[in-house]
């Protein structure tokens, strides 16, 4: 099958999830990149170079898809002490990192005045350093330990100078989905909710989504019209990043024992660029694929290659390792086609 579609117009689910479902893979690679042009014209692509140190992976949510965390009083379980991170952070800062992305899990003993912790304590070593701190979910949570609503929470760390949230922990917004991948974590009503808190408190936040484990083709389409429907009332979302579930160490990979083909993973950065008429960039990661697959993705309607990640762990621990150069990347941008420009967080290029 071959859907029609018109360009300029906007599709809803049931049009989105034929055309997802059923269109050839480079038509709707094509269709990606006339729209990437007409928003965005020329063949700059855009990186970051950034780090990610997790300041803990005790979390009392236990995804299914997750094989980082580890339970209170595991042998191997951490929490980093704010001089800790600091010593990663200077690290990454002396390789050229311009970022820092901080998560963690939920840790019953983490409160709010622990972050203001890690983040001043950053903010004092690099003052130069853009601090990208924290997810929905973990907002979520935090409004949790603190008995607050988590428009305070939001607020305190604003008041710290942070400006920009990552989007992680969306995952797919389905609650049937996240009732079998992520029961324990923020609901996808909450997640929406957290972010448009946010950007009314003037934060631009990410967004992004995992795929490649229990969802249909409808809910990953539903899961992007939610998020053009929140962007169309604040315009707070900066960019949209997908990427798939990696099965190496989780309960959900043991018992699935699949991952999904990088094929799956351009088709869903096409028609993240068709759906999502009102986001400024769409990434397609080297990183979270392979390298192929990112540059596949450029050709689909992305322009952001993602991060040149100092430290990461989270896919590390499962068993999805990898590592390149700022030249590295520079050239992979290149061979696809692009002309390679840094970023910050913002978008803004450096």
């Amino acid at each position: 099958m071959n859907p029609p579609v018109q360009m300029g117009v906007r599709y809803g689910r049931e049009e989105g999830t034929d055309i997802f479902r059923d269109m050839p893979l480079g038509r709707l690679m094509t269709l990606g990149y006339e729209v990437r042009q007409r928003r965005l014209p020329g063949h700059r692509v855009t990186y970051v170079i950034d780090t990610n140190p997790n300041y803990t992976n005790v979390c009392t949510t236990r995804c299914a898809f997750c094989a980082f965390f580890r339970k209170p009083g595991d042998p191997d379980a951490y929490l980093l002490s704010p001089e800790q991170v600091v010593k990663k952070v200077r690290i990454a800062v002396d390789r050229g990192a311009t970022t820092v992305l901080l998560q963690g899990g939920h840790h019953p003993d983490v409160h709010l005045m622990d972050w203001i912790a890690y983040i001043r304590a950053i903010r004092e070593a690099c003052p130069t350093l853009h601090i990208h701190p924290f997810s929905p979910a973990e907002y979520v949570y935090m409004a949790g330990q603190e008995k607050a609503h988590v428009r305070d929470i939001l607020g305190a760390i604003y008041n710290e100078g942070i400006r920009t949230i990552p989007g992680g922990g969306a995952e797919i917004l389905s609650e049937r989905v996240r009732s079998i991948v992520a029961p324990g974590k923020a609901s996808g009503e909450e997640w929406l909710e957290t972010c448009e808190i946010a950007h009314g408190i003037g934060f631009k936040t990410t967004a992004t989504m995992m795929y490649g484990h229990v969802e249909s083709p409808e809910e990953i389409v539903d899961h992007l019209v939610r998020l053009r429907e929140l962007q169309d009332r604040t315009g707070g979302f900066t960019s949209f990043i997908p990427w798939s579930f990696k099965s190496g160490g989780s309960a959900l990979g043991r018992r699935r024992g699949t991952e999904a083909h990088p094929a799956e993973y351009i088709r869903v950065v096409a028609i993240a660029r068709l759906l999502l008429d009102n986001f400024p960039h769409v990434q397609s990661s080297w990183f979270s694929e392979n390298i192929a697959a990112g540059q596949l993705g450029l050709m689909a309607g992305a322009d952001d290659f993602g991060g040149v990640l100092i430290e990461e762990n989270v896919l590390k621990d499962a068993g999805h390792d990898r590592a390149a150069t700022i030249s590295h990347v520079k050239t992979i941008i290149r061979r696809a086609g692009f002309e390679p420009v840094q970023r910050d967080s913002l978008y803004y290029p450096l």
